[in-house]
This record gives C-alpha cells, sequence and structure tokens, in this order.
C-alpha cells in the first residue's frame, strides 16, 4: 500500500466514467448525502467534488457551499452546473498549500472529502491540510473504501492507494481531531464489487449494474440499519478540530 506509481492524468477517463454511472443513482447519492448531512454545519468546504454527484444535494438545501476538484475539467463542469456557488481547482496535498490557499484556512463549519483521501499517497498531510480550513469546534468528514482484501482491478483503475479499516481511519483521523462519529456504509455494495471487479474484472462501474442497484437502495439502507453499520464498502469517520 502507498507504492504504486501512479501518475497525474488531467484528464481521468475511468474516474469520468464511474462519476456518471454514480450520477444517475439519485436514491443511492441521497443515501450518501443523508448519513453525513447530520454531521456538517452550514458553511461547507467539499474536498473532490467531481461533477457534483453529492454536491448538488447540498445545493439543493441551501447550504453555503464551496466546491474543489483538482482537475480543471471538473472545476468546469461544476461552474457550469452550480453557478451559484464557488468553484476552485484545489490540490490537498499540494506543496506550497499554506500559501496558495491560507485565504481559507479557519472558514468553514465542515470540509467533507467522500472517496478523495485513498488517492492521495500521503494521507497523513491530507488530513492536516484539510483541518486548516476548518473553523474552531468545525468538523472534518471523510469517506473511504473499506477494506483491503477487497483491493481489486476497480481500485487500480480508479487509482486508488489504499482501502481502510474502521480502525485504520480513525487512528488517521484521530491524529488530528477528536472523533464524534464513525461507521461502516453500504454493505450490500460489497457484492457487487467483488463481482464486477474481482471477478468479471471491470475497470470502471457499469451503469447497469449500478442502475439495478439504485432501485433497490430501500433494501439496502435497511440492511445496514440491520447490521448496525458494522460492515460495508465503505467507511465513514468524522472529527471534531
Amino acid at each position: 500500500m502507498g507504492d504504486k506509481p501512479y501518475k497525474f492524468k488531467d484528464i481521468d477517463v475511468e474516474g469520468m466514467v464511474t462519476l456518471e454511472a454514480i450520477d444517475k443513482a439519485d436514491h443511492f447519492n441521497e443515501w450518501m448525502y443523508q448519513t453525513i448531512k447530520p454531521f456538517c454545519g452550514k458553511k461547507i468546504l467539499e474536498i473532490g467534488s467531481g461533477i457534483g454527484n453529492i454536491s448538488k444535494y447540498f445545493v439543493r438545501d441551501g447550504y453555503d457551499i464551496t466546491l474543489t476538484d483538482i482537475r480543471s475539467n471538473y472545476c468546469e463542469i461544476l461552474s457550469e452546473k452550480f453557478s451559484q456557488s464557488p468553484v476552485i481547482q484545489m490540490d490537498l496535498v499540494h506543496e506550497d498549500f499554506d500559501n496558495k490557499y491560507s485565504n481559507l484556512f479557519d472558514s468553514f463549519d465542515t470540509v467533507y472529502a467522500l472517496n478523495v483521501v485513498e488517492h492521495i499517497k500521503d494521507d497523513n498531510q491530507a488530513i492536516i491540510n484539510a483541518k486548516k480550513l476548518l473553523k474552531k469546534d468545525g468538523t472534518l468528514v471523510i469517506l473511504v473504501p473499506a477494506y483491503q482484501c477487497l483491493f481489486n482491478g476497480f481500485d487500480v483503475a480508479l487509482e486508488h492507494y489504499r482501502r481502510y479499516n474502521i480502525t485504520q481511519l480513525n487512528t488517521l483521523m484521530s491524529a488530528h481531531t477528536s472523533i464524534v462519529h464513525s461507521q461502516y456504509f453500504n454493505a450490500a455494495g460489497i457484492f457487487g464489487w467483488v463481482l464486477s471487479g474481482s471477478i468479471l474484472k471491470k475497470q470502471t462501474i457499469p451503469e447497469g449494474q449500478m442502475s439495478i442497484f439504485n432501485k433497490l437502495v430501500f433494501v439496502f439502507k435497511l440492511m445496514d440499519k440491520i447490521i448496525f453499520n458494522k460492515i460495508g464498502l465503505s467507511v465513514i469517520s468524522v472529527g471534531r478540530k
């Protein structure tokens, strides 16, 4: 883990295909949004907004949200979709982060990053820098892929350095924040991830599979409740500054 020779791509083809497939999964996106919403204040910064799959729900509900992404093409898409929200091209581990983004320090009630930190080789520095953007008592919400044993072709195509269990993510977060909540998310997604990524050797999430999953979200939400979020395809940790 952490030593893969990924080279930054200005245009992330596999990532775009995956984001577009997930964008159509409205029930799934709403579920993820509702899961993190209770931990979010009114003034928010999103790290790695992509094409706005979750951003749109915060905009819909009237949050003061600033959108960011490392890629310029995603920032262009975000600016077109969300003309009333600030959009910033941001590298969370930029070598001159303190100077480049100092105007944003101590500014936000919440900073959240969903499926972002696993893309960053130095995940510890990512958490350090994200914390700088928070006001005192602000919350940092991190969601990442769960379980290294699930690492497969999807992870490679999407340039993931690692997957986490809840202890690993909480250890990373607790070095810089006070943990206020942690859980797994989307247990049912494990089956689809293994089937398509490990068995069928796909490199992007099939849109048809995502569509079927989306229609059954109400069942999968109930499943997570029944097992008390003790396992899942993703893991979430919330820390307070």
